[in-house]
Protein backbone atom coordinates (compact mmCIF):
# COMPACT_ATOMS: atom_id res chain seq x y z
CA UNK A 1 0.00 0.00 0.00
CA UNK A 2 1.32 3.43 -0.94
CA UNK A 3 2.27 5.82 1.83
CA UNK A 4 0.89 9.35 1.89
CA UNK A 5 4.32 10.51 0.66
CA UNK A 6 4.14 8.21 -2.37
CA UNK A 7 0.75 9.71 -3.13
CA UNK A 8 2.34 13.17 -2.92
CA UNK A 9 5.17 12.08 -5.25
CA UNK A 10 2.61 10.69 -7.70
CA UNK A 11 0.56 13.89 -7.62
CA UNK A 12 -2.45 12.19 -6.04
CA UNK A 13 -2.22 14.52 -3.03
CA UNK A 14 -1.12 18.14 -3.38
CA UNK A 15 1.85 19.56 -1.52
CA UNK A 16 3.67 22.85 -1.03
CA UNK A 17 6.71 21.81 -3.04
CA UNK A 18 10.07 23.38 -2.19
CA UNK A 19 12.44 21.43 -4.44
CA UNK A 20 12.52 18.35 -6.62
CA UNK A 21 14.93 16.36 -8.74
CA UNK A 22 14.77 12.91 -10.32
CA UNK A 23 15.20 11.11 -6.99
CA UNK A 24 14.03 13.43 -4.18
CA UNK A 25 11.25 15.81 -3.22
CA UNK A 26 11.08 18.53 -0.56
CA UNK A 27 7.81 20.05 0.60
CA UNK A 28 6.47 22.03 3.51
CA UNK A 29 5.09 20.04 6.42
CA UNK A 30 1.39 20.79 6.72
CA UNK A 31 1.58 20.33 10.48
CA UNK A 32 4.81 22.27 11.10
CA UNK A 33 6.83 22.71 14.25
CA UNK A 34 7.87 26.13 12.90
CA UNK A 35 7.43 28.29 9.85
CA UNK A 36 9.53 26.69 7.10
CA UNK A 37 9.40 23.14 8.52
CA UNK A 38 10.15 21.04 5.45
CA UNK A 39 10.20 17.34 4.67
CA UNK A 40 12.77 15.85 2.29
CA UNK A 41 11.93 12.41 0.94
CA UNK A 42 13.20 9.93 -1.60
CA UNK A 43 10.71 9.45 -4.41
CA UNK A 44 11.20 5.70 -4.16
CA UNK A 45 8.99 4.16 -1.50
CA UNK A 46 11.53 3.12 1.13
CA UNK A 47 10.30 2.61 4.68
CA UNK A 48 13.43 3.26 6.76
CA UNK A 49 16.20 5.77 6.11
CA UNK A 50 18.92 3.19 6.72
CA UNK A 51 17.29 0.74 4.31
CA UNK A 52 18.43 3.08 1.52
CA UNK A 53 21.59 2.07 -0.32
CA UNK A 54 24.55 4.27 0.52
CA UNK A 55 24.55 6.33 -2.68
CA UNK A 56 20.83 7.07 -2.40
CA UNK A 57 21.18 7.94 1.30
CA UNK A 58 24.07 10.32 0.57
CA UNK A 59 22.04 11.82 -2.25
CA UNK A 60 19.17 12.52 0.15
CA UNK A 61 21.53 14.20 2.61
CA UNK A 62 23.04 16.36 -0.16
CA UNK A 63 19.55 17.28 -1.32
CA UNK A 64 18.46 18.10 2.26
CA UNK A 65 21.56 20.28 2.76
CA UNK A 66 20.66 22.41 -0.25
CA UNK A 67 17.11 22.78 1.03
CA UNK A 68 18.30 23.63 4.55
CA UNK A 69 20.58 26.37 3.24
CA UNK A 70 17.64 27.86 1.37
CA UNK A 71 15.44 27.70 4.49
CA UNK A 72 18.14 29.53 6.50
CA UNK A 73 18.21 32.29 3.91
CA UNK A 74 14.42 32.62 3.99
CA UNK A 75 13.26 32.05 7.57
CA UNK A 76 14.87 33.97 10.44
CA UNK A 77 16.39 31.36 12.74
CA UNK A 78 19.64 30.45 14.49
CA UNK A 79 19.93 27.29 12.40
CA UNK A 80 17.96 24.56 10.71
CA UNK A 81 17.61 21.47 12.85
CA UNK A 82 17.46 18.05 11.26
CA UNK A 83 15.51 15.10 12.54
CA UNK A 84 14.78 11.62 11.28
CA UNK A 85 12.19 9.75 13.29
CA UNK A 86 10.25 7.72 10.76
CA UNK A 87 7.42 6.44 12.91
CA UNK A 88 4.62 8.68 11.70
CA UNK A 89 4.80 7.76 7.98
CA UNK A 90 6.32 4.48 6.71
CA UNK A 91 8.44 6.27 4.09
CA UNK A 92 11.96 7.55 4.75
CA UNK A 93 11.99 11.29 5.40
CA UNK A 94 14.11 14.03 6.89
CA UNK A 95 12.59 16.90 8.88
CA UNK A 96 14.29 20.27 8.41
CA UNK A 97 13.07 22.63 11.12
CA UNK A 98 14.11 26.26 11.59
CA UNK A 99 15.08 26.58 15.26
CA UNK A 100 16.25 29.19 17.73
CA UNK A 101 16.49 26.97 20.78
CA UNK A 102 16.43 23.26 21.54
CA UNK A 103 12.74 23.25 22.50
CA UNK A 104 11.87 24.25 18.94
CA UNK A 105 12.51 20.65 17.90
CA UNK A 106 9.85 19.59 20.44
CA UNK A 107 11.49 16.39 21.54
CA UNK A 108 10.24 16.61 25.10
CA UNK A 109 10.20 12.96 26.20
CA UNK A 110 13.68 11.82 27.27
CA UNK A 111 15.13 8.54 28.47
CA UNK A 112 17.32 8.32 31.56
CA UNK A 113 20.19 5.84 31.57
CA UNK A 114 22.95 5.24 34.05
CA UNK A 115 26.60 5.48 33.05
CA UNK A 116 26.80 1.68 33.05
CA UNK A 117 23.74 1.37 30.82
CA UNK A 118 25.19 3.87 28.37
CA UNK A 119 28.51 1.99 28.28
CA UNK A 120 26.79 -1.36 27.75
CA UNK A 121 24.58 -0.01 25.02
CA UNK A 122 27.54 1.60 23.25
CA UNK A 123 29.45 -1.69 23.30
CA UNK A 124 26.42 -3.57 21.97
CA UNK A 125 26.00 -1.17 19.10
CA UNK A 126 29.75 -1.29 18.32
CA UNK A 127 29.60 -5.06 18.24
CA UNK A 128 26.94 -4.86 15.53
CA UNK A 129 28.89 -2.53 13.22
Amino acid sequence: MSSIFTKIVNGEIPCYKIAEDDDFLAFLDVNPNAKGHTLCIPKAEIDKLFDMDEAHYLGLMQFARKVALAIEKTVPCNRVGISVIGLEVPHAHVHLIPINRMDDMRFLSKESLTKAEFETLAKEIQANL
